[in-house]
């Protein structure tokens, strides 16, 4: 596969959320998937945008041989906060930079006493983790298995502790210049406004694409793929699972 993505027969870019669209949530991707990224590639230019860290879509996505940073034209992390353009590492900005440390230290104080008062069944560990670009809530904890994560999941639909939560972070924070968004199963991110998966159509706005087509399954309002999905700038698929990915990809572009 050339470095370059300039001779495909199609001068288009296709984005990609990972849980739920490329995976299902935290699991590894099928060689059907890795398959049809790789087939895709050969006539536009492929990447995905996630809010999670690089070193978790790499345990999705490095299955049957597959290389995130190598066999993409762009992986972006953190809501393309990290981000690498056909194999180089492109320059990244900071959350705690633009929040600063005082005021981080009464978010994450607040956000600790909130958790801490949550009657929910189970707790396990890692509520609030630090990335670059952003923060990630999970009142369950990060910790929890599969089966934890699907059964907060179906509780959360009904209780809407996630919900609740950012409704009140809104309120209680809203001089920070912050976004509260909802994804996955079991956690929400915060960070800049303006910081959500947007942030990735920065990188590829001078490369002149006819069409960047993005494809996530929170594409609702609220949901971590809704503004990305919702931007002129986008051809927008909602997908409800990585079944259903495929099926578009093949009836839209194999």
């Amino acid at each position: 596969m050339s470095k370059s993505f300039k001779d495909r027969p199609r001068n288009a870019l296709c984005l990609f959320d990972v849980d739920g669209t490329l995976t299902l949530a935290r699991q590894g991707a099928s060689k059907e998937m890795i398959d049809t990224l790789r087939q895709l590639r050969k006539n536009v230019a492929v990447g995905f945008v996630s809010g999670s860290d690089l070193a978790k879509i790499i345990e999705q996505l490095e299955t049957n041989g597959f290389n995130v940073i190598n066999d993409l034209d762009y992986a972006f992390a953190e809501n393309g906060l990290s981000a690498y353009k056909l194999g180089q590492l492109l320059p990244s900005e900071s959350f705690i930079n633009f929040v600063g440390e005082e005021k981080y230290k009464v978010l994450v104080n607040f956000i600790l006493r909130y958790l801490a008062d949550m009657d929910i069944p189970i707790k396990r560990g890692t509520f609030i983790e630090f990335r670059r670009g952003m923060i990630n809530v999970s009142p369950i904890g990060r910790n929890a298995t599969i089966k934890e994560r699907i059964e907060f999941e179906k509780l959360d639909k009904e209780k809407r502790y996630r919900e609740k939560f950012v409704q009140v972070l809104r309120e209680k924070f809203s001089d920070y210049g912050l976004t509260f968004s909802i994804g996955g199963q079991i956690s929400f991110d915060v960070f800049p406004n303006g910081w959500d998966k947007r942030y990735a159509l920065r990188r590829v706005e001078d490369e002149g694409f006819d069409e960047i087509h993005f494809f996530g399954d929170k594409t609702f309002e609220g949901g971590n793929d809704y503004e990305i999905f919702a931007d002129p700038r986008t051809i927008g698929h909602s997908v409800n699972n990585p079944e259903d990915t495929i099926r578009i990809l093949k009836e839209q572009f194999l």
